[in-house]
C-alpha cells in the first residue's frame, strides 16, 4: 500500500524566575563542559569551519529546508493502530517533529537548541512531497525567534507525532514557551506518539524498541556517519565556545533522518494494522 516510501529522545517543570541568556549560558557551559572538555581537540591549523546550513531568518537562527519528492497519501490514514479505531487524519495535517536539546533530564535548564519538522506538501514547482524544515539557534538568544517560527508551522488542524515526543519533547518546548512568556501553542493539538504502538506490536521482536533499532530492524534503514544523540548538547555547546560547526551539522543531519523515519513508521504501523485487520482468522 505504501511501497513508494524509500526515503530516505519527558515532564513540564514549575516556571522559575525569569534569567538572562548570558546567565543561563554560563550555567549551561559549566555544567555540560565536562563531555566537552574530554571530546578531544584536533589542532587547528587555519580558519576554524564556522559554516551552518540553511538561511540565517533572524540574528542566530538558521532555518534548513529539504524537499523529498513522494506521492502523499491518497486517502486519510486511519489511528487504528494507536487504539483509535475510529479516527483518521489527513495526511497533510501530520507533522512529524523532533528537538535536539542541551540535556535529556528536562526541566527548566535544558532547552532545544534545534527544533525539526516534516510534512506531507504539495509544492506548486516541485510537486507532491515530504517537506522537512529544521530551525537552528547559533546563539542562546535565538530562543524566541524559534519559539514564534515553530508557532507558525502550526495550525488548529495540525496532528503532532513524534516517537516519546508526547513524554519529552513536547512538555520541553511548553516549558521553554512559557518561560519566554509565550502562549502555549502545543497543548491544544492532537498528538500521536509513535513509540507506544511501536512497543505494543513489536516489544520482544528485537532487543529494544528505540528509534534507531526500529529503523533498522523494521524500516531498513542504515545511517552512514551518523553522529549519537547523546554527543549533540556538547556539539552546539563547542560550536558556542567558537569551536568547528562539523559535528553541528552532523546534528542536522541525524535529526533530518529522525523526522523522516517518523513518517515512514507512521504508515509501516498504518499499513500493518490493516493487514492485521484484513487477515483470515487462524484455523
Amino acid at each position: 500500500m505504501f511501497g513508494w516510501v524509500e526515503q530516505i529522545r519527558h515532564k513540564p517543570a514549575a516556571v522559575p524566575p525569569r534569567t538572562p541568556d548570558g546567565d543561563g549560558l554560563r550555567r549551561l557551559l559549566v555544567t555540560r563542559g565536562r563531555a566537552v572538555a574530554a571530546a578531544p581537540r584536533l589542532p587547528r591549523n587555519g580558519p576554524v569551519d564556522r559554516g551552518l546550513p540553511g538561511t540565517e531568518i533572524a540574528p542566530g537562527l538558521h532555518l534548513i529546508e529539504a524537499f523529498l519528492p513522494q506521492p502523499i497519501p491518497a486517502q486519510p490514514l486511519s489511528l487504528a493502530f494507536s487504539r483509535r479505531p475510529d479516527d483518521s487524519v489527513r495526511p497533510q495535517d501530520l507533522l512529524f517533529f523532533d528537538t535536539e536539546t542541551t540535556g535529556l533530564a528536562g526541566g527548566t535548564g535544558t532547552r532545544a537548541f534545534m527544533i525539526g519538522a516534516a510534512d506531507w506538501h504539495r509544492d506548486a514547482a516541485r510537486g507532491e512531497g515530504l517537506r522537512v524544515r529544521q530551525l537552528l539557534m547559533s546563539t542562546m538568544g535565538a530562543e524566541s525567534a524559534m519559539l514564534d517560527a515553530f508557532s507558525a508551522w502550526l495550525a488548529p488542524t495540525t496532528v503532532l507525532s513524534s516517537y516519546n515526543g508526547r513524554c519529552y519533547d513536547a512538555p520541553l518546548l511548553k516549558t521553554r514557551y512559557r518561560l519566554a512568556r509565550r502562549g502555549d501553542p502545543l497543548s491544544a493539538l492532537d498528538h500521536v506518539d509513535l513509540l507506544f504502538p511501536t512497543r505494543r506490536r513489536y516489544r520482544g521482536t528485537w532487543e529494544n524498541c528505540r528509534l534507531a533499532t526500529i529503523e533498522r530492524q523494521l524500516l531498513r534503514i542504515q545511517r552512514e556517519d551518523d553522529l549519537p544523540g547523546s554527543e549533540a548538547p556538547g556539539a552546539w555547546l563547542d560550536y558556542l565556545r567558537g569551536g568547528s560547526a562539523r559535528n553541528l551539522r552532523r546534528v542536522g543531519e541525524h535529526n533530518h533522518q529522525d523526522v523522516v523515519t517518523l513518517a515512514q513508521l507512521f504508515l509501516r504501523l498504518v499499513q500493518a494494522e490493516a493487514d492485521e485487520r484484513l487477515a483470515p482468522p487462524a484455523p
